[in-house]
């Protein structure tokens, strides 16, 4: 499996106690495959989704990325392994206002060591595949807030991942431009066969994914996709 979660326990302090926001939660997600998380706000998703980044160490289980077991690693090697193997789709596309939007992703390149030729090829190429072939050039505040969605999946897919988490992607669009956004990251997940795993309070996203979760209170429950 490219992703994998086993056992994982994460608490945090509670007043004189702790607060357990993952119960011994196990997830497998193939490459090439679409996982939905669902569940209301503080039902332990974003939890899961800081474990999987490898951004809070649990205090059980294993995180494997790519066959490598992040909870055995150093600080500085996690973030060697988080910024090779995984893109992170934030709720908000957070871009640079002084960049355009092949800049947003050629920061990630510099970021990685990638070669400058090589890097704004593949970044034009990410941003043909996510709809903005023509757009390369915008800076944020002429794009729409889809558009500015596109090129928060395009950056996060700029340095190949293994492993692509996305959290809460159509939060602030309307219905028919959230569901192209879902629909993008479908076929995306499938053309680039990375392991994606959707966080989304919204209970049609998962008619998009290959495997849905139900999580409550720190539980995960497993549910079949819609067919």
């Amino acid at each position: 499996m490219t992703l994998l979660l086993d056992g994982i326990t994460l608490t945090y302090p509670d007043g004189e106690g702790r607060l357990t926001a993952l119960d011994s939660v196990a997830l497998d997600v193939p490459p090439g495959s679409l996982t939905a998380v669902v569940g209301p706000s503080g039902s332990g998703k974003s939890s899961l989704l800081a474990v999987a980044a490898t951004l809070v160490t649990p205090d059980a289980g294993r995180v494997v990325v790519a066959g490598t077991d992040a909870t055995v690693l150093s600080r500085a090697d996690r973030a060697v392994l988080r910024r090779e193997h995984i893109g992170i789709v934030f709720q908000q596309p957070h871009l640079l206002p002084a960049l355009t939007a092949v800049e947003q992703l050629l920061v990630m390149a510099h970021l990685s060591g990638r070669k400058p030729r090589r890097a704004a090829d593949r970044a034009r190429e990410l941003l043909a595949a996510v709809g903005l072939a023509g757009q390369a050039h915008r800076r944020s505040h002429q794009l729409s807030g889809g558009q500015r969605q596109r090129v928060n999946i395009a950056r996060a897919l700029m340095n190949d991942p293994s492993v692509l988490l996305v959290d809460e992607p159509t939060s602030a669009l309307d219905h028919e431009r959230g569901a192209a956004v879902l629909d993008l990251l479908a076929t995306l997940t499938r053309e680039r066969s990375t392991a994606t795993v959707l966080v989304t309070h919204d209970p049609s996203h998962p008619a998009r994914a290959d495997q849905v979760v139900t999580m409550a209170d720190g539980r995960l429950r497993r549910r079949p996709a819609a067919s």
